[in-house]
């Protein structure tokens, strides 16, 4: 039977689903989060996040499907929407402050090519063994980028998003945790973050560590406690094994494709792949100093010859066996992002069965989910929960 049409649960769904019922019946959840009831996460080891619904949904550089990523736009907008936790990703200026941008690589991200005064910085460099030409954060000081305006990274696909460009700066990581406080105070309840550290070792090399500024600014926010409302994220596993050192903020490891290497294990002469990390070995590993992974969406099911979904893998129930939470990434409404069996019609750009294809990878047992529409996820996950 196809994986979306399969509507049987193992023993072990069925016991997993039935534990966070349990937990969701304990008090104060969802008062605290001010959202409908919903079942919460009780896993070992991420004291403080059971507060979360389960699924949980992460908007992937904030409602990015509305608006350009990592901008204070789209994060408020997924705030609004009710988005569980919205994403941040890491990249330091050239005076070492940390801003939000996907990458260090800001030429299809602002308008710095607008920008005559800043002609002469455009360089080639290569990042994690890919040779790339553009402007880069680690060249500017967090005044230059300020001049800068944020523009849609994928207009082709998201021509709507337009509207929006310069409308916002390249906002700083402190002022994420400022706005992140005020909507606290405002909401009366813990605004969430999941915080990406991007090419560490890249940076480490440069003379411009993400590490320790990034714990400093955790520790002046008094978020570097378990309990904090905030995920740290690397794909390189050695980033969150030098967190683990400094703060207490409870960290996730993402997983690229299984025969992937994570750049760290480059540098070092590590031989291990991305199917290395999840064996159940690998994965007790992780557990040693995470307490999550962050798979892309293929390492849970991958997709057929055509583009489908086939068979699942066990990477869930291993996970869940060494006590890590599992959050893969990203959900996209639209067609040319979603698997062959939930694309509706020839355009690309168009939606798909979104829901369908949510749902599909919920009940795999996810604990949640990135996705660019988070009002979609969110919807789905309300329907998963009411069954």
């Amino acid at each position: 039977m196809a994986a979306h049409q399969a509507e049987e649960h193992t023993p072990s769904t069925l016991g997993r689903r039935a534990m966070l019922t349990a937990a969701a019946a304990g008090a104060g959840a969802a008062t605290l989060l001010g959202t409908t009831p919903a079942r919460a996460a009780s896993r070992p080891g991420t004291a403080g996040h059971d507060r979360l619904p389960v699924p949980t949904v992460v908007a992937h550089r904030g409602a990015s499907g509305y608006r350009p990523e990592h901008t204070l736009g789209a994060y408020q907008l997924a705030l609004d929407m009710g988005a569980d936790v919205i994403e941040q990703d890491l990249v330091p200026t050239r005076d070492g402050h940390l801003v939000c941008r996907h990458e260090n690589d800001i030429t299809g991200t602002t308008d710095v090519a607008d920008h005559p005064e800043f002609a002469d910085r455009r360089t080639t460099r290569t990042v994690d063994g890919t040779a790339l030409t553009g402007w880069f954060t680690e060249d500017f000081t967090l005044a230059e980028l300020k001049t800068l305006r944020a523009t849609e990274r994928i207009p082709a696909q998201r021509p709507n998003n337009e509207l929006y460009d310069g409308r916002w700066t390249v906002p700083s990581y402190e002022e994420v945790l400022e706005w992140a406080a005020d909507q606290a105070r405002e909401r009366g309840r813990p605004v969430w973050l999941y915080t990406e550290t991007k090419h560490p070792t890249y940076f480490r090399g440069i003379g411009l560590g993400l590490e320790e500024p990034l714990a400093r600014l955790l520790r002046r926010f008094r978020l570097h406690r378990a309990s904090a409302p905030v995920f740290l994220q690397s794909f390189e596993p050695t980033s969150m094994e030098r967190l683990a050192r400094l703060v207490d903020t409870p960290r996730v490891v993402l997983l690229s494709s299984a025969s992937s290497r994570p750049w760290d294990f480059v540098a070092n002469g590590d031989p291990r792949t991305v199917a290395d990390l999840i064996t159940p070995e690998g994965l007790r590993e992780i557990a040693g100093y995470a307490q999550g992974i962050g798979p892309t969406l293929d390492l849970v099911i991958p997709r057929t010859g055509d583009g489908s979904l086939g068979t699942p893998t066990t990477l869930v129930g291993d996970a869940h066996a060494a006590d890590l939470l599992v959050h893969p990434y990203t959900m996209r409404n639209e067609n040319a992002f979603l698997p062959a069996d939930f694309r509706r019609g020839d355009d690309p750009n168009r939606y798909g069965d979104a829901f369908g294809a949510l749902r599909t990878y919920f009940d795999q047992g996810i604990d949640g989910i990135f996705a660019d529409q988070p009002d979609t996820a969110l919807l789905a996950a309300a329907d998963f929960r009411a069954r």
